[in-house]
């Protein structure tokens, strides 16, 4: 007699059946663990209105570029030289906003910003040109990256400092007039949780309607109503630390604000737009996505162009919280900004990468440096701890990378 054998069904985890990625929770859970631990050993600061408004604008130069970096490395490359290209933008707007602008004048202040970043874009572009032309790995073009642009903002000034800016330049950095005040602040808020109560009802009811799976009703409602909570109490924490000259609240940063649009920018552009498709289609199989026809030369050449527009945008934050254009402004972020990216899900090997996590790779980064500060470790150990974190970010990737090829 014959044995009719099945096919074992595979296990398909809970919270994958539930529309929960699990990567975001334990990022979430480990973010809330560092958070925990920080007040603890501070002695009830960490968690403060004003230490998390701080924290929100040190966040924001990593939160801007880290979304570029999963780009990149979604496409099997690495960018070394954010870092210097950061400071050596950053310089440069300082150049421009005290050699050249009318102090204080709004014009002034957003055309120093605009060439800033066109100046970051040629110079992602020169690098993404080299890689994708002439054949060169982004790793040796990069390196040599870091070293020449780090050369360069010494250049631009014999090594002085320029200081200081336009007050209307400072407000990109969150300065005494970088935030929104308290009812805009609000106003942002419920346009926001608006925003995400009608996109989760709409995708909710767009899925039931072509017949594909979704979470149940009743969690679907407690996800949502979880994101409206966040947005609220982020406007609380906002709102809850006082200016010092009026004791009005201060609001969202000005910074901040560009790093949420940035991210929400880059989240649209992966999942609803050609470009974003072509890039995930690259990393997963260049050879693939050359015979589809796309133009792999012309995308690479983009990314890079983009990662170069987003540190120039970094540097403009950095160089407008300090009021100075300095040398070593951007010393390596480029460390934070792929660890970031690494936790956050982005395999080092291609093909995979994720906003929402490398966002949230942002934060906890910004939250052992502010946790660190807090403590008053020394730089030295600091650079020890993230080296860490990368290193084992990196780690956790390979391991998981080897559990998928199983």
């Amino acid at each position: 007699m014959q044995r009719v054998t099945t096919a074992a069904v595979p296990k398909i985890p809970v919270l994958t059946r539930l529309g929960v990625d699990s990567r975001l929770m334990f990022m979430i859970l480990a973010i809330a663990v560092i958070w925990i631990a920080f007040h603890a050993l501070t002695g009830g600061i960490f968690l403060t209105a004003r230490n998390l408004w701080n924290l929100s604008v040190q966040t924001a130069s990593v939160g801007v570029m880290v979304s570029g970096m999963v780009l990149i490395i979604v496409m099997r490359n690495i960018d070394l030289s954010i870092g210097s290209v950061l400071g050596f933008t950053g310089m440069a707007m300082a150049v421009i906003n005290t050699n050249f602008f009318p102090q204080n004048t709004w014009w002034g202040a957003v055309l120093t910003l605009l060439l800033g970043l066109v100046l970051g874009g040629v110079v992602g572009a020169i690098q993404g040109t080299w890689i994708a032309r002439l054949g060169v790995p982004s790793f040796i073009v990069t390196l040599g990256g870091l070293l020449i642009f780090r050369g360069g903002a010494w250049l631009l000034t014999s090594g002085q400092t320029v200081a200081p800016l336009s007050e209307t330049f400072q407000i990109f950095g969150g300065g005494l007039n970088g935030s929104i005040g308290g009812l805009w602040s609000w106003i942002v808020g419920v346009v926001l949780m608006a925003f995400i109560v009608g996109a989760d009802l709409r995708t909710y009811g767009v899925r039931a309607k072509r017949g594909l799976p979704n979470r149940p009703l009743a969690l679907q409602l407690l996800f949502t109503g979880l994101s409206v909570l966040l947005v609220l109490g982020f406007i609380l924490v906002m709102n809850g630390y006082p200016d010092p000259r009026s004791g009005a609240p201060r609001g969202i940063p000005v910074p901040v604000i560009i790093m949420l649009v940035v991210t929400a920018i880059m989240m649209w552009v992966v999942r609803a737009t050609r470009f974003g498709r072509y890039v995930f289609a690259y990393g997963g199989n260049p050879e693939a996505a050359r015979l589809a026809g796309i133009n792999t030369t012309r995308l690479t050449i983009l990314v890079f162009s983009l990662m170069g527009v987003l540190a120039a945008l970094a540097g403009a934050i950095q160089t407008a919280r300090l009021n100075a254009g300095t040398n070593s402004t951007g010393t390596l972020a480029e460390l934070s900004v792929i660890a970031a990216a690494v936790i956050g899900g982005s395999s080092l090997s291609g093909g995979s990468g994720s906003i929402p996590g490398a966002f949230l790779g942002a934060v906890l980064m910004a939250s052992l440096i502010n946790g660190m500060l807090l403590l008053d470790l020394p730089s030295a150990w600091q650079n020890v701890v993230q080296g860490l974190v990368l290193v084992l970010a990196v780690t956790l990737d390979v391991y998981v990378q080897k559990r998928r090829t199983k």
